[in-house]
């Protein structure tokens, strides 16, 4: 494997803001299969890096070769997908009580970013 390989692997995974041992769950592998990897201590298969590219959307001649754009479509939210996964696992009160509580957040944010602009224009 070479260095630039497994730079461009852990570019991936920082890039999402995945954890390892996230990442290496989504692709099948264990998280310490993956700290060699991206140590260079281990060889990554051919295997591995379709799923990489199909798991997380990555252009897969960019992560083979460093050509082209590192997604071949907008990088997943992985977040967002657990969220869902959640979301979909819960009874329709508790959806309920997870979107009320969403919409506070949202409001407390907006307020939040509001209150920041007016200072900064004050300054």
């Amino acid at each position: 494997m070479t260095e630039e390989l497994k730079e461009r692997i852990k570019l991936v995974r920082k890039t999402l803001n995945v954890s390892q041992r996230d990442f290496a769950k989504q692709i099948y592998i264990s998280q310490t299969l993956l700290g060699d990897i991206e140590l260079g201590n281990r060889n990554i298969n051919d295997r591995t890096i379709q799923l990489i590219s199909t798991e997380f959307n990555v252009n897969k001649d960019w992560l083979l070769t460093g050509k082209g754009d590192m997604f071949a479509a907008p990088p997943p939210d992985i977040q967002l997908e657990k969220l869902i996964t959640i979301f979909g696992k819960l009874d329709k009160s508790l959806r309920v009580y997870l979107l009320d509580h969403s919409k506070g957040l949202l409001k407390m944010q907006n307020e939040i970013e509001k209150s920041v602009r007016g200072s900064s224009r004050e300054s």
